[in-house]
């Protein structure tokens, strides 16, 4: 078992750091303020200090949340390996949906289940009441635990939109044209606040803190920062200050970018500091029991695994500084290489960007209400305020317009260096005040939510998107209690069945997240070759009519490719009543509605880049855009109805019917082929004779199909009102199809004809 442990904490700092990269990246990678190399190598030596000075929170995994002394050895080790087991599927499971999560909710429930679990066994075998349970978990502890935990989101996201609605009044979103002054006490302000943090939260753990010091009166570097941070904090500011006045004025630094390299330094030792426990803590225990156990000095009477208590886990034992070496060593490598954690800092970096992105999350009834609600408050406060006052505040708020080149729109930061500098700053004083207190405060939840009270201070959430990221928000917070309450269940469920199985238990529980690990990375590799398949549509970036011609015909060559693939994979499926193969035909025909979508979002800002000489060039990408829904549209009704019609059991196509089905399928895969061609190789003056020819023989197939249903209707050859249904559905829907080929191909026909008419006249 204390073997499987040590590979477990090594799977489990994998997974945990792919989860919380989020916390410290997000600000850095969103403004780009920094080059990502940059911001890569700051993190990892933040995340090396801070390993290293973790030792004080390793005693939350051992007598935080249960009191030791009340289970014996082997109980300890159920409890320690059903935490490590259930702690890794969990955040992997996370990690796999690009949501993050908390590792610290996480571990201190998953203590609590599995020592629960185990204590009711105890009380169980001895005849007890359940409410000797108390006696087991450290109530006062775990509570202090939580409510500090479930505080942290309230608390983080109030100071985070008031610091940032502060900064911004202040500061405006012209800060770089400032007085020199002003970034200086800004950055005095910063600069105190995150040194001082880093000095409290590096020298709390170091042995040097410890020891007395004549230069100090014989105070201890601890005590001392403790007992006088009036002063220090004082003398800090004014020393900031005007180095940042230096920086500014004489070596043309900008003091915000400082700002954001020192605050994701912080954020990243807070991080290892406060959340390392999370990782290793329970492993180190366990070993650290193990070596108890078979410590002849401490174990005296060579006392059984049942009949040892583990009373001494209730003592300070310190960390070895190796292991936190290891541990921040396998940190750093995994943050360099893990594209799940990619994934995640995607997700908090959508949710607070300042401009336009594609919406992950669905609005729902509550984000509407507040959203709503917040509407009407704000209007109510801008009737109390003076209007000049209003005119004021709302002057501060005005973003300046950047002028960027064609296309380039994609390229600017999800928000500026004043709010990186904040979501920096605030994250970082909350995160090293509790680690200070010996409190495993969510850094997750403290570096999400204060990004997301920033970005609702910033007014990056406005009526365009308020609806979606206050959903998104939503999501991310009810997945957070669902952590609670999984890893509770899932870590009690664990601890019971080892305990009722033992180590063949213990083997196949290994071999299940073995299977499943390897499941999830292949489902996300997969995913991630998905998203950058060479079928992927492209929004238009030309301003020219002969460009938007271009750009066009190569997502018209992949839709087509796309749709004739769906097509062929529901009729297939549908023959042979496959109802695996429908549900990825369904899958695929909703993605590829869901990329048109994307280019139909992207209409206004295409429109709004075109140069006025081309303005023609906005009505024929639009023409396009509808002509690809209705092909979309068309593939997806035909998926979807075939999907329903096995997935509810309904009977099969007769004989004729499939005949027919194939042969008009086959004509429709050579006719996609066709049209292919010509948008491939750009040659429109080949299509009309033939390519007509071939649509208006295949469309009096389709109809003469639908006519030889209505006669076996008509002599009731057929007795089943479902199936004749689908059919019809099934040949409608194509003749749709057709048509809608055939409107974009003389929709590029005629700009093509069109587009010669200047040589002609020539």
């Amino acid at each position: 078992m204390v073997v499987a442990l040590a590979v477990l904490a090594i799977a489990d700092l994998v997974v945990g750091v792919s989860n919380d990269a989020v916390n410290f990246l997000n600000s850095a990678i969103g403004s780009k303020a920094i080059s990502f190399r940059t911001i890569m190598i700051v993190a990892s030596l933040g995340i090396a200090f801070g390993a290293v000075f973790s030792s004080g929170m390793m005693e939350v995994a051992r007598k935080g949340i249960f009191n030791p002394s009340m289970f014996m050895f082997s109980d300890i080790m159920i409890i320690f390996m059903a935490v490590m087991i259930t702690d890794i599927l969990l955040l992997d499971f996370f990690n796999t949906l690009g949501m993050p999560t908390s590792t610290t909710v996480s571990i201190v429930f998953e203590l609590l289940g599995a020592a629960v679990a185990v204590a009711l066994i105890k009380i169980g075998a001895d005849g007890g009441s359940f409410y000797e349970v108390t006696n087991y978990i450290n109530t006062a502890k775990a509570t202090q635990i939580i409510f500090g935990i479930l505080l942290s989101v309230v608390v983080a996201f109030s100071i985070g939109a008031f610091v940032q609605y502060v900064s911004r009044l202040l500061l405006s979103f012209n800060f770089e044209k400032k007085a020199n002054w002003v970034g200086a006490l800004f950055g005095g302000v910063a600069l105190t606040a995150m040194v001082y943090f880093i000095l409290m939260k590096g020298i709390k753990g170091a042995d040097i803190a410890k020891q007395s010091m004549d230069i100090l009166k014989g105070a201890t570097i601890k005590g001392f920062l403790e007992n006088n941070v009036l002063p220090i904090v004082s003398v800090s500011f004014v020393i900031w200050s005007a180095l940042s006045y230096v920086f500014i004025n004489f070596l043309k630094i900008n003091i915000y970018k400082l700002i954001i390299i020192v605050g994701t330094f912080a954020l990243a030792l807070a991080f290892a500091g406060n959340d390392l426990v999370n990782f290793i803590g329970v492993p180190i225990a366990a070993w650290q029991s193990y070596e108890a156990f078979i410590d002849p000095l401490i174990n005296v009477n060579g006392l059984a695994a049942n009949e040892f208590t583990m009373g001494i886990l209730g003592k300070k034992v310190p960390t070895p500084t190796l292991l936190l070496l290891v541990a921040g060593l396998i940190m750093v490598l995994t943050l360099w290489f893990s594209s799940k954690a990619k994934g995640v800092v995607k997700t908090s970096l959508d949710l607070a960007s300042q401009g336009e992105t594609k919406e992950r999350f669905e609005p729902n009834f509550i984000s509407r209400v507040l959203v709503r609600g917040s509407i009407l408050i704000s209007k109510y406060t801008n009737m109390i305020l003076p209007s000049y006052l209003n005119n004021k505040i709302e002057k501060q708020f005005e973003k300046p317009v950047i002028e960027l080149v064609k296309g380039k729109t994609h390229e600017l930061p999800a928000f500026d260096m004043v709010r990186a500098a904040v979501n920096l700053m605030v994250a970082g004083v909350l995160i090293s005040i509790a680690t200070s207190y010996k409190l495993p405060l969510s850094t997750t939840y403290v570096t999400f939510m204060v990004a997301m009270g920033t970005s609702l201070a910033d007014r990056a959430w406005g009526s365009e998107s308020a609806v979606y990221r206050v959903a998104g928000v939503l999501n991310v917070i009810g997945g957070w209690f669902g952590t609670a309450i999984t890893a509770f269940a899932a870590a009690a469920l664990v601890a019971y069945l080892i305990h009722l199985g033992g180590a063949t238990m213990i083997a196949i529980l290994l071999l299940l997240v073995i299977v499943i690990l390897i499941r999830n990375y292949m489902s996300h590799y997969k995913k991630s070759k998905e998203i950058k398949a060479e079928d992927s549509l492209s929004k238009a970036e030309s301003n020219s009519i002969q460009g938007v011609i271009e750009e066009s015909a190569d997502n018209i060559s992949k839709v087509l490719k796309r749709v004739s693939k769906i097509n062929k994979s529901t009729i297939n499926g549908l023959i042979n009543q496959d109802l695996a193969s429908l549900k990825k035909a369904k899958e695929n025909v909703i993605k590829l509605e869901g990329e048109i979508e994307d280019l139909q979002n992207n209409i206004f800002y295409f429109i709004k880049d075109l140069d006025d000489s081309y303005l023609g060039a906005s009505k024929f990408y639009i023409d396009i855009i509808g002509s690809l829904q209705d092909m979309a549209q068309s593939s997806s009704f035909i998926a979807k109805v075939s999907h329903k019609h096995i997935y509810n059991n309904h009977k099969a196509l007769k004989k004729k019917q499939i005949e027919e089905l194939v042969e008009i399928n086959d004509k429709l895969v050579v006719l996609f082929g066709e049209i292919r061609e010509i948008f491939d190789s750009r040659n429109f003056d080949v299509i009309v004779p033939r390519i007509i020819e071939a649509k208006l023989a295949l469309l009096e197939d389709v109809q003469i199909s639908i006519q030889k249903q209505v006669e076996r209707t008509r002599l009731k050859e057929t007795t089943s009102p479902k199936n004749t249904t689908l059919y019809f559905s099934l040949l409608l829907e194509t003749k749709d199809l057709i048509k809608a080929n055939m409107e974009i191909l003389n929709l590029y026909y005629d700009e093509h004809e069109r587009s010669k008419m200047p040589l002609d006249s020539e």
